[in-house]
């Protein structure tokens, strides 16, 4: 019997050598001939008022975003729109959603028919009822220059906000992670910008770590591996990510030294992504070969011996046909190629 492109992308994540180079994917794509292979357990607790990417959508923490065509319709926080000036505030301002009445049989049905097909047929990521991230909630409620001060000036405050944000985070974790059926738990936090971390490795031990690791602990618990999310040059964390059972990271962004770390770490950290979107081939009307010589490139360079997915990716107007021919290009030869170092 054929191996499904579910049990592939599930042999990369155990540290097993692939028959073809899995590919990482927020949905379906159209231009695809294959089946998708993973997908994301959507467990809503609380219904906000309006959707992400919809005008006026504001999260859970109270903070308001703003999409866009040039973030392919992704929101991000609105500028100047921060709920929170003094870190000493945050018990006043900061009010999560009451999940106590839930019904969490019922959330966590509607979160398997929200599958895009049998549940059997994907490699299901969960990471909870809402949220999960500690750095970046701080810094969309603050904005940075706030955020970093109070991280630097008043970190005892910032555990506090941070011990009641996990007392959510944890509480949800408790009522839904036996009742789904999860392949994968997922954790991210944009701890770094493109060439440095936003903070410096201890202050991400000491004010991160204690917190992050009382989620993944779910997961290790259950023998479940443990996917970052992470962009940025965040390597400076890799040590501390694999101490509390991280065992794949995304988006794996070339500012990293990712030959370095595949060299180190081999399989026991899976690589997905890798694409060098600021190269020739990230640009909105990068020619055809340009294109698809970047997809062979990248894929030559991390699939042998596994521990990678491919991830590429094109930003841009989501109504611009450049866009779409580029993201055309991409999949056909991705799937053209992704056997090739297996072979």
């Amino acid at each position: 019997m054929p191996l499904s492109e579910k049990d592939n992308y599930m042999k990369v994540i155990k540290g097993e050598t692939p028959e073809w180079v899995p590919r990482y994917t927020f949905g379906p794509d159209k231009f695809s001939t294959k089946e998708q292979a993973a997908a994301g357990l959507m467990v809503r607790a609380y219904t906000p008022t309006t959707m992400p990417g919809q005008e006026g959508y504001t999260d859970m923490f109270g903070v308001s975003y703003t999409s866009s065509a040039q973030t392919s319709g992704a929101s991000l926080p609105t500028p100047d729109a921060h709920i929170m000036e003094d870190i000493r505030d945050w018990s006043k301002l900061l009010k999560l959603p009451d999940i106590t009445n839930t019904d969490w049989d019922a959330v966590c049905k509607a979160a398997i028919e929200g599958l895009p097909g049998p549940a059997d047929n994907f490699a299901k990521s969960y990471g909870g009822v809402g949220g999960g991230g500690f750095f970046l909630p701080l810094m969309n409620m603050m904005g940075f220059t706030n955020g970093l001060i109070a991280m630097l000036e008043e970190p005892e405050i910032v555990h506090e906000m941070y011990s009641y944000m996990t007392e959510w985070y944890v509480y949800g974790l408790e009522r839904t992670m036996d009742k789904l059926p999860v392949d994968i738990f997922t954790v991210g936090d944009d701890t770094a910008a493109a060439f440095q971390p936003f903070i410096s490795p201890q202050q991400y031990r000491d004010l991160i770590v204690p917190y992050v690791s009382q989620l993944t602990k779910f997961a290790q618990d259950r023998n479940l591996p443990v996917m970052m999310h992470c962009c940025g040059r965040c390597e400076d964390y890799i040590e501390d990510w694999v101490k509390f059972g991280v065992t794949a990271w995304n988006p794996a962004q070339i500012t990293n030294d990712l030959d370095g770390i595949k060299k180190k770490y081999g399989n026991s950290l899976v690589l997905i992504g890798c694409w060098d979107s600021s190269g020739d081939a990230g640009y909105m009307y990068a020619p055809e070969e340009v294109v698809r010589q970047a997809v062979r490139d990248t894929i030559d360079r991390y699939a042998p011996g596994g521990g990678f997915m491919f991830w590429g990716s094109v930003y841009g107007p989501e109504d611009d046909p450049a866009v779409d021919l580029k993201r055309k290009w991409m999949t056909e030869e991705y799937e053209a190629y992704r056997e090739t170092p297996y072979k």
